[in-house]
C-alpha cells in the first residue's frame, strides 16, 4: 500500500469513526488539523507519513468523551494501523504524537512527559491542533462545547484558574468565557513552529478583540471600550 492509499484509508476510518462527534471535535476538526499540518509542514523538515496520520488520527477517541479514558485512542489508533500494514516504526511515531499532543498533557507532568517523547512531527501536529483551538473557529468550537456541557456562558463571580493541575482541567465546570484564560489565550506563546508562531498571532488578536466586544455588551454601562 503506498502512503496516500495509507491515508486515505485511514480517512476513511476516521470518518466513520466520529460520524456522531461532537461538532467541535468531529471529522471537520479533523480535517482541518489536517489540512493545518499539511500547510505548517512546507516549511518543516518532518515525515509527511507520520504527521498526516497523526493529525488525522489525534483524536480518534477523545479521552473527555470516553469517561476519561486516554489510553482508547492511541489503543484505536494502534489497531487500526496494523490492520493496514503499516510500519511498526511509523505507529509507534503516530501513536506518541496522539498520546502528548494534548494541551492537558502539558499540565502537571507536562515536564515528565516532555522527556518522555519529543519529535519534530509532534510539534508539527501540536501547533496544527492548537491553531484550530484559537481565532474565529476556536471561539465557535468552545462555545458550542460549553453548550455541549451545559455551562454557563460568563459569571464574574467565578474567575478564571490559572494554575489549573492536569486533573483540575480535566474536571473543570467553568463558565466558557473562562477557558480562554485557561488554555486559549495561553497558546500563542506555546506554538512550536515558525509557520505555527505566525498564525498563531493573528488568531490571537482575534480572540483578545472579541472579548473586549463580549465585555462591553455584558455591561455597557461599566465598561469603557477604549481601555
Amino acid at each position: 500500500m503506498t502512503n496516500s492509499e495509507i491515508v486515505e484509508e485511514t480517512i476513511l476510518f476516521v470518518k466513520e469513526a466520529l460520524r456522531n462527534a461532537e461538532g467541535g471535535h468531529d471529522w471537520f476538526h479533523i480535517q482541518r488539523v489536517f489540512n493545518n499540518t499539511i500547510l505548517i509542514s512546507k516549511e518543516e523538515d518532518v515525515n509527511i507519513l507520520v504527521v498526516s496520520l497523526g493529525a488525522l488520527l489525534h483524536d480518534i477517541a477523545d479521552a473527555k468523551f470516553n469517561d476519561g479514558d486516554e489510553s482508547l485512542g492511541p489503543k484505536m489508533a494502534e489497531n487500526f494501523l496494523f490492520s493496514i500494514n503499516v510500519p511498526i516504526e511509523i505507529i509507534n511515531h503516530v501513536v506518541n504524537i496522539i498520546k502528548f499532543s494534548s494541551f492537558k498533557a502539558g499540565l502537571s507532568d507536562g515536564k515528565i512527559k516532555k522527556k518522555l517523547f519529543s519529535s519534530k512531527e509532534l510539534q508539527v501536529v501540536q501547533d496544527a491542533d492548537r491553531l484550530d483551538a484559537i481565532g474565529a473557529i476556536g471561539i465557535a468550537r468552545t462555545f458550542n462545547y460549553g453548550g455541549y456541557k451545559n455551562r454557563m456562558l460568563y459569571d464574574p463571580s467565578i474567575p478564571p484558574n490559572l494554575n489549573m493541575t492536569k486533573e483540575e482541567y480535566k474536571n473543570s465546570t467553568a463558565p466558557t468565557i473562562n477557558h480562554f484564560y485557561e488554555k486559549l489565550l495561553l497558546l500563542k506563546d506555546k506554538m512550536n513552529t515558525k509557520t505555527g508562531k505566525r498564525l498563531a498571532e493573528e488568531r490571537h488578536q482575534y480572540m483578545v478583540d472579541y472579548l473586549k466586544q463580549f465585555y462591553y455588551e455584558w455591561n455597557p454601562l461599566s465598561f469603557n471600550k477604549q481601555s
